[in-house]
């Protein structure tokens, strides 16, 4: 599956790679803003995601049971190629997402929502996201929130 990818993508990669938290231990930290997006959106899953080179790495994860998905399948490759969030209302009617592996198989995603966070510098480093087992619709209550609570996370980064 071929993907977006952004015009300063060597400088963001480089971005992602100064912040030194690739492949780091969870923190509590991160913990806490993915256990509050889990519980506040009710959701499957809800992660805090960094795109590398060739793959996606999970910071945070809460619901799902890895800790990397390929990039060329990943949800948050589209989402840090938007202009602040990505809405999947139904990954099953959305035209980039229907023959995705991560739909068609585990972990079953069919609705998705995510923000992107940025490095100290302002690059897309990654998103805090929500995955949904059924198709859903999101309100500007949903998306202010996640804007909040993706704040939060790249507040984190910053204080690296």
């Amino acid at each position: 599956m071929s993907y977006p990818q952004l015009p300063h993508e060597v400088a963001r990669l480089q971005s992602l790679i100064d912040l030194q938290i690739l492949d780091t231990p969870p923190e509590a930290r991160f913990d806490a803003i993915t256990s509050a997006a889990q519980d506040y959106f009710n959701s499957k899953s809800a992660l805090i995601s960094l795109v590398a080179e060739d793959r996606q790495w999970f910071k945070s994860k809460q619901g799902l049971d890895v800790n990397e998905t390929p990039r060329n399948i990943s949800f948050c490759t589209y989402a840090i190629a938007e202009e602040a969030y990505l809405l999947v209302p139904d990954a099953l009617q959305d035209d980039r997402f229907a023959n995705n592996p991560l739909v068609k198989g585990e972990p079953y995603i069919r609705a998705y929502a995510g923000v992107i966070l940025r490095s100290p510098e302002g690059y897309e480093i990654g998103t805090l996201c929500v995955l949904f087992a059924s198709a859903r619709t999101f309100s500007k209550e949903d998306i202010s929130m996640l804007q909040h609570l993706g704040k939060l996370a790249e507040r984190e980064f910053h204080e690296e």
